[in-house]
């Protein structure tokens, strides 16, 4: 029998895939379709993507999603975006690409220093965020100082999902969790600020600068020509979406001030919800997603990110794993943990303490497996969550129980190593694609289908997994976290010594 409907369309832009999944009023998912991207490193640091390619794959699969679930693409009552936030993403005045820089992106650490240095504390006081080095406004002024040229051009600032956005209805626009979340915005009121601006030195790009709304908002309608390159229907609404990890949040079941939701992805994202704006300058960033809502963060690129380069660089080479993932979790699920197994720091991007700080293994034997690495592998993207939770517990915020999602949460082994480590409980979603739902929960209630986020929540998540702390374990992880807090100071002064050499 064909499914009713209504449906509701979840786009997913991470920082290489982008996803299409389509839901039912209740969250179910119908059918999913995902595409890789290229991302180009032109130079040391420099991490981008092709603007064009991010529609050309958006495109192709959402006519393939529609197709796997069979439905009548009149059916779809409203879609919903989310994506990677930082980075940077500009148009020029005609609507054309004319970069796409992802926010694994370090080009601009020196000069994140140098703005930190003069008005860091200044920037704080109204964004509640200091600059570093893949933050929208630092990026924009990068190109502005080395790339005058390509600045002159720039017409449109919008993040990776707003690209979908304005390719989908033609409208310039984005939301204020992205915007607040890049630290282009004044807090708690969530608006532009011309203040801001020039403490970036940015006071000429508040041209760039799009249509600011909510994230549950609709923004537009698909055009004719987004509908005959997509499938859908002509009109159908398209509401401002989400920054990804607050989407991600949502659709593992975080919802409402306490709540907590750690996500494993290609950032180690760690955020607590609250009525009010935590203020604390060891807090990363916040983000604002609407009245009274705030999503308060410590985060670095010092997740998974680690075990897809480890994947991508040493499992799959000459292709002879059809499921890599699947393989990692065997080597890993077949160690048996000891005391003194190797550690592993998760910073082959950089990491929250500076773009300096570089991965590595430590403390191998020659009797050491690959299932031995990888676990290392495992437990040192733990251990920096760990580190970013204890900075939010310094700044007031307590919890026992978090949401577990990301592409880690997928894992058999790595949600309990978390709960053990972290000593909470840890819950996973029934959803895979929790990024994709909190943007269909979005488009459900800019349809009018569900009243607010909370209502949306409810009734579109529910929870398949849960784990509890193994004491045993957690007295484990708290004698290797020493070791390895202690190893991470120690290699402070050699990876200044490495860039020093770059």
């Amino acid at each position: 029998m064909a499914e009713k409907g209504p449906f509701l369309l979840g786009l997913d832009a991470g920082n290489t895939v982008i996803k299409a999944v389509l839901f039912d009023e209740a969250g179910r998912q119908l059918a999913m379709h995902g595409l890789d991207g290229h991302t180009r490193t032109p130079r040391p640091c420099h991490v981008e993507r092709d603007v064009d390619e991010l529609w050309a794959n958006a495109s192709d699969a959402i006519r393939a999603c529609i197709a796997k679930a069979g439905v009548e693409p009149a059916q779809i009552a409203a879609i919903g975006t989310a994506g990677h936030g930082n980075g940077l993403y500009l148009l020029d005045r005609e609507g054309g690409a004319l970069i796409g820089i992802q926010s694994l992106d370090t080009r601009a650490a020196a000069l994140a220093g140098e703005l930190d240095a003069e008005n860091g504390a200044a920037m704080h006081a109204i964004n509640l965020q200091r600059p570093w080095p893949s933050q929208t406004p630092v990026l924009l002024a990068w190109l502005k100082r080395h790339q005058p040229a390509l600045y002159a051009r720039a017409g449109t600032l919008l993040f990776a999902k707003d690209i979908v956005t304005f390719r989908l209805t033609g409208e310039r626009a984005s939301e204020i969790s992205d915007m607040s979340g890049a630290g282009l915005l004044r807090l708690p009121e969530a608006v532009y600020d011309d203040e801001l601006l020039a403490l970036y030195g940015l006071a000429d790009a508040r041209v760039m600068l799009p249509s600011l709304r909510r994230p549950t908002e609709i923004v537009g309608h698909v055009t004719a020509s987004a509908a005959a390159s997509t499938g859908l229907c002509e009109g159908t609404p398209v509401v401002g979406g989400y920054f990804d990890v607050v989407a991600s949040a949502l659709g593992s079941g975080a919802v409402g001030a306490g709540a907590v939701s750690i996500v494993v992805g290609s950032w180690s994202i760690n955020q607590v919800f609250s009525a009010a704006p935590v203020r604390d300058e060891r807090v990363f960033m916040v983000s604002a997603y609407g009245d009274g809502r705030y999503a308060n963060m410590e985060n670095s690129a010092t997740s998974a990110a680690n075990l897809e380069w480890y994947v991508r660089t040493l499992v799959e080479r000459g292709g002879h794993h059809d499921d890599p993932f699947a393989l990692v979790n065997e080597l890993v699920e077949a160690v048996t943990p000891a005391s003194n197994d190797p550690l592993f720091h998760p910073f082959l991007y950089g990491g929250r303490m500076g773009a300096h700080q570089r991965g590595g293994f430590y403390g191998l034997g020659g009797w050491h497996q690959e299932g031995h690495l990888l676990r290392a592998l495992f437990e040192g993207v733990m251990f920096e969550h760990r580190r970013h939770i204890e900075v939010l517990g310094q700044a007031g915020v307590c919890f026992d129980k978090a949401a577990l999602s990301g592409g880690g949460s997928r894992s058999r082994c790595w949600p309990q190593m978390f709960a053990d480590g972290l000593g909470v409980t840890v819950t996973v979603a029934e959803a895979r694609e929790t990024g994709a739902l909190g943007a269909a929960i979005a488009a459900a209630v800019g349809a009018g289908i569900h009243a607010d986020e909370v209502a949306g929540v409810r009734a579109m998540v529910r929870q398949e997994r849960s784990y509890r702390p193994n004491s045993e374990m957690r007295a484990h992880y708290d004698r290797r976290y020493a070791i390895w807090t202690r190893l991470t100071a120690a290699m402070e002064p050699i990876w200044k010594d490495l860039e020093g050499l770059q």
